[in-house]
């Protein structure tokens, strides 16, 4: 339990000089986002992650399979959208710039510039979004939670990918001492599937009391303080930003 807890707190107050820097809060508030974004996207836009691609290509499996209430075009588009976002977030990681800094800036900004589109056309849209309003939210979302997921992917901190928990809560039961493992980062694990789960929560809780735009909202503001948080490090030449 000590080791547990001190795991969680290396990953709430890092050593600003330690091999990941400032970025394992930041993924976590990242990962808060990924949690309020995939409760709108489910509960607002129709049975659809933007976010959790393992979710969609199940949905499409029982669209195909005629289950109701599910949609082939909404299924596809979100995955077709995450694949563009994580392409352009795989140009920008591979041919702009390989500093960890700046690259995660970058592309929290253009994140940002989505997720904000998305809020301004679901807060003058009836929600649950229908039509053309609901298509655009997922490709809006698709594209700004593939990005995101391309850029973690390639910062390589270690549990802490924003998107995915299986292999995450796996880890948390397989690395335990029960299970013969040394129980190392269950900290770290323990912490990313709560980020996740308050952001869901919040994000449900929200949608159920009429202010499902307000998620995107409350993204927004999050994605903002990632950025100003990384502003400080964009010329830093430290070791983890390398």
């Amino acid at each position: 339990m000590i080791r547990t807890l001190r795991d969680a707190r290396d990953i709430l107050v890092p050593d600003p000089g330690g091999r990941h820097g400032p970025l394992p809060p930041l993924l976590l508030v990242l990962t808060v986002v990924t949690g309020l974004v995939d409760a709108f996207s489910y509960l607002a836009l129709g049975r659809v992650f933007v976010a959790n691609m393992t979710g969609n290509v199940v949905f499409l499996a029982f669209s195909l399979a005629g289950s109701t209430g599910f949609s082939v075009t909404a299924s596809l588009l979100s995955l077709v959208s995450f694949a563009v976002g994580a392409l352009g977030g795989g140009l920008l990681a591979h041919r702009v710039t390989r500093h960890r800094a700046r690259l995660l800036l970058g592309a929290t900004a253009l994140q940002t510039l989505l997720v904000l589109a998305a809020y301004a056309l679901g807060a003058v849209s009836d929600l649950p979004a229908t039509g053309g309003t609901r298509m655009t939210l997922i490709a809006l979302l698709g594209l700004a939670m593939g990005g995101q997921n391309a850029i973690v992917r390639r910062l390589a901190v270690p549990d802490l990918t924003t998107t995915v928990l299986t292999l995450t809560i796996t880890g948390v039961a397989a690395d335990s001492r029960p299970a013969g493992g040394s129980g190392s980062r269950a900290g770290r694990r323990l912490l990313s599937a709560a980020a996740m789960f308050l952001g869901a929560l919040a994000g449900a809780a929200l949608v159920g009391h009429g202010r499902a735009a307000y998620a995107l909202l409350i993204s927004v503001a999050l994605l903002v303080a990632v950025a100003a948080a990384l502003l400080p490090h964009r010329r830093s030449g430290l070791a983890w930003t390398a």
